[in-house]
């Protein structure tokens, strides 16, 4: 099942992926779609493999994501993708011509990868990019207009949907869902 969680920058996205994903059968594997190409960025995903439990399987692809979920689809039952973003920005800063149509024909591929692997499950982060002001460049709206479509072609292909808003997880999708287990706690603790 492709499971996506969205929300805005520190909101929890990923760990709500990681919890998600140790409740689900394993073996595991992480897809990180980030390029170390700073000192920051370094230190970034460095915090980011710290948190990730020990035993996972790490396939890092920084543009041919659909592929490498499939090949981490075939070899393993849950694979966590963080984060569709930077996906988006690794292939508009590659191609001076992808647009939107990229975006929603990548993230189709992406939605097919998971689909072609039904005993598996994919979660996938991503960032919500359309609640904020309309930016003021050229190339950082084309990236907000690629990110927000691909979001929305995930999102029409996911059994779930959860957006993090201040690290509380809420289920969108599908409506009507049980709340999950650390929304119930946080209520009634």
């Amino acid at each position: 099942m492709l499971i996506l969680i969205t929300g805005g920058s520190r909101s929890g996205k990923s760990r709500l992926a990681q919890e998600l994903a140790a409740g689900r059968a394993g073996p595991h594997a992480f897809v990180a779609t980030a390029e170390a190409l700073d000192a920051e960025m370094q230190a970034r995903i460095r915090a980011h493999q710290r948190s990730r439990p020990a035993g996972w399987a790490l396939v890092e692809e920084p543009r041919r994501v659909p592929e490498a979920v499939a090949g981490a689809l075939a070899a393993v039952r849950t694979v966590v993708l963080d984060c569709v973003t930077l996906w988006m920005s690794n292939l508009l800063l590659a191609d001076d011509a992808f647009d939107e149509r990229g975006a929603e024909a990548a993230a189709a591929e992406l939605v097919t990868a998971a689909g072609a692997a039904p005993s598996a499950d994919l979660i996938v982060v991503t960032n919500e990019v359309g609640s904020g002001v309309v930016p003021d460049n050229a190339l950082a709206r084309r990236f907000r207009d690629c990110a927000g479509r691909a979001n929305e072609v995930l999102a029409r292909g996911a059994g779930e949907v959860y957006l993090c808003v201040s690290g509380i997880p809420l289920r969108i999708k599908p409506a009507g869902a049980a709340p999950l287990a650390a929304e119930r706690n946080e209520h009634h603790g």
